[in-house]
This record gives C-alpha cells, structure tokens and sequence, in this order.
C-alpha cells in the first residue's frame, strides 16, 4: 500500500514475524477506504532465469543481450512457438496450450498475447474461432464497420476489457470513466445495472448512425465476451516474457536451459524434464565435476551450427550436500588450481566442510570421474578421504609437519586405498539416481533396447504422443521409481505407481488385482513392462496398469550368446582355476551360450571355448559378468 504520507500516521501497522515487513492491521478493502493506494507485486521466477541466461551468453558466448531492445519479429522464435517447443517457456508450455500453438502457427507477437489472455476456463472456447480466422477457416466477423480498427487485430473475437472500453466509446459514445462503468458491471452480471447501461448504449449508438436493433445485438454479444475479458495490458505483459523465453530457447538453447534448470534446482523432476528436453535437442548434460561444476549449472555453447553445446550439471542440485561445501570446493579450485587426483582433493579438501555422505553422493554421481573412473573405488574410500583432509587438518593446527611426506610431488600424502567392488552398470546408475534424482549418464534400460525393439515395447514418449491420435492401451518398459499404496473408500488396497523410462517418468494406478498379483514387481528399481490402458484428462494423461511383468523374465526368451575376452593375472594360475572359480560365481542358469576368448600375451597365444550349458545372458547378467577381474571385452554372438 502507498500513500502520502508514513504509513503508521494513517493505519495502524504491526510486524509479522514471518516477514520482514510491516503489515497494516486493516484488510485490503478497509486500506482504500482510508484513502491509501493498493498495488499487487508479482514475483516471477522467470525474471531471474532471463537475467540468468543473458549472463550466461556474455559469460560463453561474449554476446550482450538487451532483452528490452529486442526486435518483435525473431523468425527462429516464432518456428519454436509454431512447432509448440515451449518446454520452460513462460505460460506457453501446458499439454492443451502447445496443441493450440500448433494449430495457431503464431508469427506476431499480438497472437502470443491473444493466447495468454484466451487460455483460461471460459475464454478458451473462443480458441478455435481465432485460430480458424487467422487461417482464412472461417470469415472475419467484425460486427459492425464502426469496430473494424478495434477488432481486426484479434479477427473479430472480443478478447480483452479494453476492446469492450473502446467499443463502448467508439459506438455508444461512452466517455472512457463511463466505458469503465461499463466493464465492471457486465463483470459483476449485475441485472439491473446492465438494463441501465443497454439503453445507454443503445441510445449513444443510435445517435451515431446505427439501427437499434443492430445496437441492441451488438451489446448483448458484447456482454457476452466481456465477463471472460482480459486485461491487455496484463497479457501484453506477460507475453512479452514469454516471447522473450521463447526467443532465448530458440537463439542460446543451451543457456536457457542451465539457467532454467539452476532456478529449479531444489525440484528434481523438473530437473529431470529439462534434462530430457536438452538431450531431445541433442545436447549433452555433462555428469557433475569437481573440476567443471559449479554452483549454478554451467553452458557450454556449441562449437558450430551442427554441434550443439553441452550443459554441465551443478554440484549444489546434488542430495546429501549443501551449498556451503560445494562453494568450499569451488572456491579452493578456483584460488588453487584444479585436482590433479583424489589424494590431491584430499589433501585440500577442509574436512569442517563436507561430510562422509557427502564425499558418496559426490562420487555416485560422477564427481571424480576425471581423477578415478572407478566409482565404487571413490565411494568406498570416502572415510579415507576423510582421514588424510583430518589428518592433514589438524597437523597444521599443531603447526606439525606431516610424517609421512610434504612438500611437493611424490612425496606429498597419499591415500591408501582399501580394496573395493567393482559396481555392475546397474548398481552405477542406481547409485547415480539415488544422488541426483534422476537417470543423468544413461538408463537402465539402456542395455535392454535391442530386446525391447524385438518386443514391441513402447517408450513413455511414444505411448503419449499416440494418445493423441487415439490409442487407448499400450505396454511400455519402465523402473520402479516408487509404489505408494492407499484404501479405497471400500477397504480395497490399490497404489500409485511411479515409472522410469529414457524419456521421462511416468505414474500409473495399480488397483487391487493387479496389487495382489504383481506386488513384488513395484519394488523401487525393478525393471518391468507395464500393459496400460490410458485415457487423456485435459493436458494429462491418466494410465491404469492392467499386467505387469519382470522385464528379465520377458527378454530372456531372446537371449543371445555371449563371448567374453580374458587377459591379465586373471589366466597366470594353473588351469584357469581362479578364472573358472570366479565364473562360477557369476553365472546362472538361462537360454544364453557363452564363449570364453583368453588371451596369454605372454606366451604370444589365445584360445576360446564354448562352455557346456546353457547361461543367463541377458542385460544384468552382462553387468555382473562385466566385475570380473581380467575381463576385457562383452560382445554378442549368435546361438
């Protein structure tokens, strides 16, 4: 609220301990009428991903972007809005809002404004009429000569408060105070007050040349649009952010998406969908680096016009740590250099800053891929880690030199690493979805495309888009993200079940039948093929699951033979004893063959033979094959 003067001399005011500012003790009704100016002020999150962006450009791409200067007409910004590629566009981006756009093929800015304003309960019935006029579908009906110039912009459909102002002006000739009159009584539908107001306008109309019963009409259809009007001058505004979020995806892709996934930060899955709208334009999300990663997510731009950049996943949108650890390690690399090894990290890392659990999100997520590729190698020493930052911590406190080495190089403190496990490539990716909230370097479901395409199974994507046409059922490969199971009003148990496939997640309910029957399939990081049956609710899509089934039971009826190649300590001892030892661990019964390719570089010789049986071959016997110490090589091979 504003007014002439300080406000605790015209309201009494008192201060709300959620806030830091003071609040008056009067409603918003009783503060006009004490003689003060009440203003609502919007905060959009958008603002700060523009200004973001624009930062970003300068940073990469040394380009100022004026965003108050731009010109109207960016040809590339409207193809985007025209193919409904408006994932992180403001206001344009629902399910129902990209199929108008579709329709539309908006090229003007006035039909981005007429969209804002017309999607909206009531008004969106008009959507079709404007897109069918625009396309010369269906004449242009102005109502009367007299309102051509008020109308032609939107084809003749009444669209906001302001044409109601000006046709009560131009025709009724209304003063604009008394046109405002007007606006806020058809508004209210107040019966008694439009009778009043009818004749006037009738009256004014007939008085410059219109028949009354034209005038009459022309009011009733008035009314009609105007209790949906809106206020232009709120749309044009908020169609210009959304032009301009429009014009810096279809221009800096790669830094509208950073910026728009840095203000997301703390949501995973809408970090997950910007994850998966850069990956669609063929931009690579680069896991997070201890060496590369910041705080805020970081763009690359694209070498050429055929290359695109890549995103570099932030540090901070990580689980388990905090902004202040990320910024330690940001800032220690930034004044000091980058890690050269893990030791290095250590030695410089200030224990007081970062935890245990911490040092395990960072390695599950791919942190120190570029100093140890081995992540289960990183995860299982984060303790020693710890040791050597502690140690080293507090020796300098003492002001002790450290007995096992300083100064430079090789003799600097190492780690001693313990042994560790090697992780299978499903252990990998689910370590990384537990740290990141999502599947960020692959899928799990990845290792399973080629028997899926010999399935038929559907991607999440795919099953969507032909719910448009249509299709009513489907069976799409999917992990269990989570189950969360509930009682209907009648007793009966039934669940909402979350999915995860390479493009998205998706949820579907399971009802009681199907619950009893597949329940141990909704174990969180099952992989499984859900039949569906799915109907479309407005912009969603609402899926029942009518079977589920292990995905591993489905493929194995498929499974290929496999050849492993050995070389290494692996094959020194006698026989191949420890080899065969460590086979043996790892095999299960299946349809599979298997072949062993052995390699002895120093004996200059190879060999490889076909095991006796049949073997589970298939994608997570792949991966538990692929631990085996010595192995080089996984292929596929016939029978």
């Amino acid at each position: 609220v504003i007014g002439d003067r300080p406000l605790d001399e015209l309201v009494p005011l008192y201060r709300d301990p959620k806030s830091s500012f003071p609040i008056t003790q009067f409603n918003w009704k009783l503060v006009e009428a004490a003689g003060l100016v009440k203003f609502d002020f919007l905060g959009l999150k958008t603002l700060t991903v523009l200004q973001k962006a624009v930062e970003l450009i300068k940073r990469g791409r040394g380009i100022d972007v004026d965003l108050a200067s731009l010109p109207l007409d960016d040809k590339p910004a409207y193809e985007l809005l025209a193919q409904a590629d408006t994932v992180g566009v403001f206001q344009l981006e629902s399910t129902g809002m990209r199929e108008s756009l579709k329709r539309l093929k908006p090229d003007r800015f006035e039909d981005i404004i007429a969209m804002v304003a017309l999607y909206r309960p009531g008004p969106m019935d008009n959507i079709p009429t404007y897109i069918n006029r625009k396309h010369g579908e269906e004449p242009v009906d102005c109502l009367h000569e007299m309102l051509e110039d008020i109308l032609k912009e939107t084809y003749g459909v009444i669209i906001y408060q302001e044409q109601v102002m000006q046709i009560a002006q131009v025709m009724g000739g209304y003063s604009l105070g008394k046109a405002d009159v007007l606006r806020r009584a058809m508004g209210k539908k107040d019966k008694a007050a439009m009778a009043e107001q009818q004749a006037e306008f009738v009256k004014g109309a007939v008085a410059n040349g219109v028949k009354e019963k034209d005038a009459a009409d022309i009011f009733v259809l008035v009314d009609k649009f105007a209790g949906y009007g809106f206020n232009k001058s709120h749309a044009a505004a908020y169609a210009l952010i959304s032009y301009h979020t429009a014009y810096l995806k279809a221009n800096f892709r790669e830094e509208f998406i950073a910026a728009s996934m840095t203000l997301d930060m703390g949501n995973t899955d809408k970090l997950a969908v910007f994850a998966a709208e850069a990956k669609k334009s063929g931009i690579a999300v680069l896991p997070p680096s201890a060496n590369e990663s910041e705080v805020d997510f970081l763009a690359e731009p694209p070498n050429s016009a055929e290359q695109p950049g890549a995103i570099r996943y932030s540090l901070a949108a990580l689980k388990n740590i905090g902004a202040s650890a990320v910024e330690t390690i940001v800032s220690e690399r930034a004044n000091n250099g980058r890690y050269e090894d893990l030791s290095d990290f250590a030695r410089r890392l200030d224990p007081k800053s970062i935890n245990r659990r911490a040092l395990e999100t960072l390695s599950a997520a791919g942190a120190f891929d570029d100093m140890e590729p081995d992540r289960a190698r990183v995860h299982g020493n984060a303790e020693q880690v710890l040791a050597l930052a502690s140690r080293l911590a507090a020796n300098q406190a003492s002001g002790i030199e450290d007995l096992f080495g300083g100064g430079t190089g090789a003799d600097r403190p190492q780690l001693d690493f313990r042994p560790t496990k090697r992780w299978t490539p499903m252990d990998r990716l689910e370590k990384e979805f537990d740290a990141i909230g999502f599947f960020l370097s692959g899928h799990p479901l990845d290792q399973y495309q080629s028997a899926l395409d010999e399935l038929g199974v559907q991607t999440y994507a795919g099953f969507e888009a032909a719910t448009e046409n249509g299709a009513t059922a489907g069976r799409i490969a999917g992990i269990v993200v989570s189950a969360r199971e509930r009682k209907s009003s009648r007793g009966n148990a039934f669940a909402f079940a979350m999915f995860s496939d390479t493009t998205g997640q998706f949820e579907a309910v399971v009802f009681s039948d199907i619950l009893t029957q597949s329940r141990q399939l909704l174990e969180a990081g099952t992989a499984v093929i859900v039949g569906v049956e799915a109907e479309r609710d407005g912009d969603a899509v609402k899926m029942r699951v009518q079977s589920l089934e292990a995905l591993e039971t489905a493929v194995a009826g498929i499974q290929r033979g496999l050849r492993l190649s050995f070389e290494g300590p692996m094959l020194a001892d006698k026989d191949g004893q420890l080899l065969l030892k460590e086979l043996a661990g790892h095999l299960r019964p299946g349809n599979g063959q298997i072949r062993l390719s052995v390699t002895l570089p120093d004996a200059g010789r190879s060999c490889e033979v076909t095991l006796s049986g049949r073997y589970d071959t298939g994608p997570q016997a792949q991966g538990r094959l692929g631990t085996i110490p010595g192995l080089v090589a996984i292929s596929e091979i016939g029978g």
